[in-house]
């Protein structure tokens, strides 16, 4: 017998799969060639009864063989609601079996958020986000694929997984070709949706190969599996109902000639009209029918066996059904000898207690489940959870029964479902706390305990799922139960989720209303803070008198508390973005500080005020200047937030401000990098957010500042960075950088037209900070051709409110732009005047910019070359090739740079 094809009935399940069984075997060989090869990925997709679970365990056979370490995983259709049971199956045993300090010592900096996922070590403090778990999980198989080479992994019945694990899969899947290791998923097409049919079309996007879709058998192949299983002697018209009667289905067909073989019923043509009747007992209301042949107490100990779905032993099965061990011994023998149950493959390679049992296909385990009746399934479901609490085996087994009780006004239900969504949380899966909340909810529970729920509910939603949040915190604080304290942190949380959801009008007045009903002091301080908050980063508009108010109530503050402290940082991000003094900025965000560090209370991960606040302090900073404390701050909330576990919104904000910073410091190569990475943490969120545009809108703005244009517009494309714009502030200006990309690209009326529209933008707002919002200075270069007078107007504007801010960078850049604009020796002289400004701004690639131009400008070889110097440690491709071409193309002469003044301050 070869590999590929079948000699006997021992091996029916396996006739006409040669080119399955030969894919797998070139996988194998690809794998096993080099510990250094590449990954492989295959899925098999198949209807129910087409012999998938046969060929994974052929796929065991083969890799064994060949010395490779194969772990095996199985989904259930009972047991989806349990986060991570398949990915535990898959990896738990190996890890189980390492001591505590070699299974920390193989994940490493991974083992404090993989660990609980998987099950082998207590969570930590806080709940981890969901992302940064899978991304934990994903470096587990990664680091034990190294260590247990050839390794591969078996995933059956992948549509009844875990949505937990299936986010692993898809995750894994999109890197399998980096790590030295096989995997090979079973699945029936459909029977999922939502994100667990997303994550399902992801893994099969990721094969090397297309999907392989198992085909039913063939009347010659059903022939000859007849011939091999109830005698040579089966004609050929008895051959031809079998494949008639069962459609060539592999299980159909299994089962039915056991039958034949069982009843003794010849294989002639004149036996084959008794076919069909064996056939319906296979399967749905025959399998039931025959159930219930096998007697009263048989019928409920498969009952309680469908119910428990796994871990089924004799023992739990007597305890569940309510019958002595002796009546359960002997109706498992029964099931067994009618194959519905059976004792499980002992070379599956799955851990089993001693004398567990399993349905003989999981076709089985769905027909007897769908025929218990629905009231004895709630009860047994409900006795389940009971008994699984009794054992201790925690709130969160037991959850999986109770979310199939039905609603009883049962207080301590309401509880345990807490609790396990407690400890979901914990283990980073929200969608099970979501599930367990939302069960509790509708038990109901007590009025004193509803809105706890609802608020809890809300909390497990923050940042992954804005829209589900905001539903849940507006139901939560409409009803009556939370304390004042309460109150006010789920108005805050609910304004911050309006505002990651681009509803910022209604997150202000959120805010707005509830501090209305607080007196003056702490609280009524701390919403109004936030009401200016949201007020400050409005895209659009923001009336001249809350910018007014705001500066009158900072005047009053000290930096004494928490609450002072925001209000400066606040007034301080105010001032910046309408473009007063830089100084003034400074001064009121360094009060804010304590010792030049954030006060206890203010820190990236603290509830009371959240990471919004901290961003616009770093934003301040940036464009006042200080860049350095701007870089502190931006790091400081990417290092917490990854070891916090937070990997979604609040990672990929941190990594957008991060390489603002950098791309300001004219790190523009660190700047790309981090801003890349942002955009994939926010693509896992979901595009149209505001985090998603600060990521974009600054990986466009980096590439141009790089000269890579047809790399820009590429990103600008994808991403839809285009009208309609959020209704918050973007950093940089969304406008700004859009009218200067179609300008790049030649779409000069297009982008002059976009920096209009930012210069009315800037006018509702009542002013702006020339660098924050460069739209002025782009469009004064833009109409210099065609509307010269109102270009050199503009410039003049730019070079006043420029002054007026008074930083470095601003004056700087005002110069380019007048220089830009102006010719001969007054050219030469501004150029002259924007160098010595730049050279002593922290933002080094507008300095190279700026010594590029005044050296092709004044004629300069040694400005050029110092130029390209700064150009290239900026990373500024575009810049150094111009400098280049101005070299190369002998532009400019070896006499001294014209400076026009002997101040270029002057």
């Amino acid at each position: 017998m070869t590999e590929g094809r079948p000699a006997a009935a021992a091996s029916a399940s396996l006739w006409e799969r040669e080119a399955e069984i030969g894919t797998v075997a070139q996988a194998l060989d690809l794998l096993c060639a080099d510990q250094s090869s590449a990954g492989g990925l295959l899925v098999f997709r198949g209807e129910a009864g087409l012999g998938k679970t046969a060929l994974l365990a052929e796929t065991r056979r083969i890799a064994e063989r060949r010395g490779c370490t194969v772990w095996t995983a199985r989904g259930a259709e009972t047991l989806r609601s349990v986060p991570f049971n398949v990915v535990r199956q898959l990896l738990q045993p190996a890890l189980l079996s390492l001591l505590p300090e070699e299974a920390r010592e193989y994940l490493g900096d991974w083992y404090d958020i993989a660990g609980p996922a998987l099950g082998i070590a207590d969570p930590g403090e806080g709940n981890p986000d969901p992302q940064y778990v899978c991304d934990g999980l994903v470096a587990a198989v990664r680091r034990l694929a190294r260590r247990e080479w050839p390794l591969v992994l078996l995933v059956d019945d992948a549509h009844w997984a875990d949505q937990e694990t299936l986010r692993w899969l898809a995750a894994f899947a999109e890197c399998v070709r980096d790590v030295s290791v096989l995997v090979v998923v079973a699945r029936r097409p459909g029977e999922v949706s939502g994100d667990s049919a997303r994550h399902l079309e992801a893994v099969a996007a990721a094969a090397a190969r297309p999907v392989t879709n198992l085909s039913a058998l063939t009347p010659a192949a059903i022939a000859g599996l007849t011939r091999a299983t109830v005698g040579r002697h089966a004609d050929d018209a008895f051959c031809r109902e079998v494949w008639a009667v069962t459609a060539g289905n592999l299980y159909d067909t299994v089962e039915l000639l056991a039958k034949v073989r069982d009843s003794e019923l010849q294989p002639v043509e004149a036996g084959a009209g008794e076919l069909r009747a064996l056939n319906r007992s296979a399967r749905g209301g025959g399998l039931v029918d025959r159930l219930k042949g096998l007697g009263l107490e048989a019928t409920r100990f498969a009952w309680a066996a469908a119910i428990l779905g796994t871990g089924i032993t004799v023992d739990m099965v007597a305890r569940l059904a309510t019958m002595n061990d002796d009546i359960a011994r002997h109706c498992a023998e029964l099931l067994c000898s009618a194959r519905i149950l059976t004792a499980p493959d002992p070379d599956s390679g799955t851990e089993r207690e001693e004398g567990e049992l399993e349905f003989v296909h999981p076709l089985i385990a769905t027909a007897v489940y769908n025929s218990i009746p629905p009231g004895v399934c709630t009860a047994m479901h409900g006795v389940a959870a009971q008994i699984i609490t009794e054992l201790g085996r925690g709130a969160v087994e037991a959850a999986r029964h109770l979310l199939k009780v039905h609603p009883d006004d049962d207080e301590e239900l309401v509880e345990q479902l807490r609790e396990a969504a407690r400890e979901n949380l914990s283990v980073g899966a929200p969608d099970a706390a979501r599930r367990c909340l939302e069960r509790a909810l509708a038990e109901p529970p007590r009025p004193e305990v509803h809105a706890h729920v609802l608020y809890e509910l809300g909390c497990a939603t923050l940042l992954t799922a804005p829209a589900v949040t905001i539903d849940h915190l507006q139901s939560a604080l409409g009803t009556p139960g939370l304390d004042d304290d309460e109150r006010v942190d789920a108005v805050v949380r609910l304004s911050q989720a309006l505002l990651h959801n681009d509803q910022l009008e209604e997150a202000v007045r959120t805010v707005e209303a509830e501090a209305s009903r607080h007196d003056t002091g702490p609280v009524r301080m701390r919403l109004q803070a936030f009401q200016y908050m949201w007020e400050n980063i409005h895209g659009e508009t923001v009336a001249p008198a809350r910018s007014r108010g705001l500066a009158e109530l900072a005047r009053t503050c000290s930096g004494r508390d928490n609450a002072e402290r925001a209000l400066l940082i606040l007034r301080g991000f105010d001032a910046m973005t309408h473009g007063e003094s830089a100084a003034g900025v400074l001064e009121l965000c360094d009060r804010a500080l304590v010792n030049g560090r954030l006060a206890p209370g203010l820190g990236w991960t603290d509830p009371e005020w959240g990471m919004e606040l901290l961003m616009m302090l770093g934003s301040a900073y940036a464009y006042a200047d200080r860049l350095d404390r701007a870089e502190s701050l931006f790091a400081e909330a990417r290092r917490v937030y990854t070891g916090a576990g937070w990997r979604g919104g609040h990672l990929s904000l941190a990594n957008a401000f991060l390489g603002l910073a950098y791309r300001r410091q004219g790190r523009l190569k660190d700047a790309e990098t981090t801003l890349r990475e942002g955009l994939v943490l926010a693509e896992r969120v979901g595009r149209g957010l505001p985090l998603y545009w600060s990521s974009t809108c600054g990986l466009v703005d980096t590439l141009l500042a790089r000269g890579r244009v047809e790399e820009a517009w590429a990103i600008a494309e994808e991403y839809g960075f285009g009208p309609p714009y959020p209704s918050t502030i973007v950093l940089p200006d969304v406008r700004s950088v859009r009218g200067r990309l179609l300008l790049a690209v030649g779409r000069t009326e297009e982008g002059v037209n976009e920096l209009e529209a930012a210069e009315k933008t800037a006018a509702s707002r009542g002013g702006h900070n020339p660098v924050l919002a460069p739209w002025s200075i782009d469009l004064a270069k833009a109409l210099a051709g065609q509307d010269p007078a109102r270009a050199a107007q503009l410039a003049a504007d730019a070079r006043r409110q420029a002054e007026r801010f008074g930083t470095d960078t601003a004056i700087g850049e005002a110069l380019r732009c007048a220089a830009a604009l102006a010719s001969g020796p007054r050219a030469v002289a501004l150029a002259a005047q924007a160098v010595t400004y730049l050279e002593a701004s922290p933002c080094q690639y507008e300095h190279a910019a700026a010594r590029v131009e005044y050296g092709i400008a004044a004629r300069s070889v040694a400005e050029l070359e110092r130029g390209l110097d700064l150009a290239r440690a900026c990373g500024a491709d575009g810049l150094v090739a111009q400098a280049q071409q101005a070299l190369e193309a002998g532009r400019v002469g070896q006499r001294r740079p014209v400076t026009g003044t002997d101040d270029r301050r002057s």
